[in-house]
């Protein structure tokens, strides 16, 4: 695969995971701090929407720890050469949380680091999306807005 064909499916990928990254980002930040989002497309789960990859946020106070233990592994290589673990760390110190993503993309044997900044959608808009699409989904939502008061709870 070409450097100019991989950097289109980064692309491709970012764009049509946009949201989920953003939501990602924001609850993790609002979980107390800055951090990067980490996605792997190497296990993913294959379901009747498609393919879904595992997402997680991690907190700067892990991240140095992470980094070192995940692109020290013998088979991961950090595309960008220069983009190594003080730069990494350095961006997740210096991003807005209310409009950037630090974001590292794993697939096969290699690790792609961006900065994602001048998002169309911000993390926090992501986040107000991805919360208000979950509302629509809860079955007991629907009901409450059709005006049933059939409550289930547990005993």
């Amino acid at each position: 695969m070409t450097e100019t064909n991989t950097q289109d499916w980064q692309q491709d990928f970012i764009a049509t995971n946009l949201l989920a990254i953003g939501y990602n980002a924001w609850v993790g930040y609002l979980g107390g701090e800055r951090g990067a989002v980490i996605c792997s497309t190497n296990s993913p789960t294959v379901g009747a929407c498609g393919e879904t990859f595992k997402a997680h946020f991690v907190p700067r106070r892990r991240l140095a720890a992470f980094l070192n233990a995940w692109l020290s592994a013998p088979d991961t290589v950090l595309l960008q050469r220069h983009f190594m673990n003080a730069y990494i760390l350095q961006a997740v110190d210096n991003y807005n949380p209310q409009k950037d993503v630090v974001f590292l993309l794993e697939y096969a044997n290699q690790a792609a680091f961006f900065y994602l900044t001048n998002l169309p959608i911000t993390p926090p808009q992501c986040h107000e999306i991805v919360c208000k699409e979950w509302e629509e989904f809860q079955p007991q939502n629907t009901q409450q807005r059709e005006g049933k008061n059939d409550a289930i709870s547990s005993t």
